[in-house]
């Protein structure tokens, strides 16, 4: 069973130094993420992950190293001004990345996109490398726990996936400790009945994250299958991802996560 606290609020990262929209100023993207994230903390989440989702468009899963040296910073700099649990999610799907900087800031977990099976996505193929992700896990940073997408958003599946075996393959062969599901894009609400099917496929004691779509107003039908929430949109300005965090907005999440049970 997971340490990490159930409810997670997405800090997004403007865009970094070397990609196509970075502004030239790595002190305002840094400003921003601290700004948003104590935000979070001010509204009650009691748990963070760290995105490089200004950064699009991604590379599948090798990030350069100035992607790698900006999120270590930014990683750093939200620990620090909040003092919550925090995770790591290196777009498109560099795990290694994600371990190595929580390895070196003390981040509690990271999400993996494509941890096995491949997924073709608007970056190409991405097969998963679990295999070289927990043995960097086992040699750099054991104790964070990796949380892996099934089936995961901005991505279609190869004919004939079954999604109960990739959910359970996910667990059992790629060793991830939560199975996050989606919807089919950022903000999207993921199909309930997937979902039902990947709980059910999973072991009783692994949390099935809900990694897109959530709201204040369908949290609890969420949470009839899911045990644990990202979420990042829906807190925004104006629900759009790219905005600063709303704290009404967030208040309003916490409160109606705090009706159910999951903060």
């Amino acid at each position: 069973m997971t340490h990490i606290p159930r409810l997670v609020g997405m800090v997004h990262l403007s865009a970094l130094p070397g990609s196509p929209r970075f502004g030239g100023d790595m002190d305002e993207v840094l400003h921003r993420a601290v700004e948003d994230a104590v935000a979070l903390e001010e509204a009650g989440f009691p748990a963070l992950m760290v995105e490089n989702f200004g950064d699009a468009p991604f590379y599948p899963d090798r990030a350069p190293p100035e992607t790698v040296a900006a999120m270590t910073v930014a990683v750093g700099a939200v620990g620090r001004a909040t003092g919550l649990t925090v995770g790591v999610n290196v777009l498109r799907n560099d795990a290694l990345a994600a371990l190595g900087i929580a390895a070196a800031t003390g981040a509690a977990f990271i999400r993996v996109n494509v941890l096995v099976c491949t997924m073709y996505t608007d970056q190409g193929p991405i097969t998963g490398r679990a295999a070289e992700v927990q043995r960097s896990r086992a040699r750099l940073a054991p104790e964070v726990e990796v949380w892996a997408d099934v089936m995961v958003k901005h991505a279609t599946a190869p004919s004939g996936t079954d999604p109960r075996l990739a959910a359970l393959d996910t667990v059992e062969r790629g060793l991830a400790d939560a199975v996050i599901v989606s919807g089919s894009g950022t903000g999207a609400e993921l199909d309930i009945h997937e979902a039902t099917v990947i709980r059910a496929a999973i072991p009783a004691e692994t949390p099935l994250v809900v990694g897109s779509g959530a709201e204040a107003a369908n949290l609890g039908r969420l949470l009839e299958v899911a045990d644990a929430v990202i979420v990042g949109s829906s807190l925004k300005v104006d629900g759009a991802p790219h905005n600063p965090v709303d704290p009404d907005r967030a208040r309003q999440f916490v409160a109606a996560a705090r009706e159910h049970g999951l903060a």
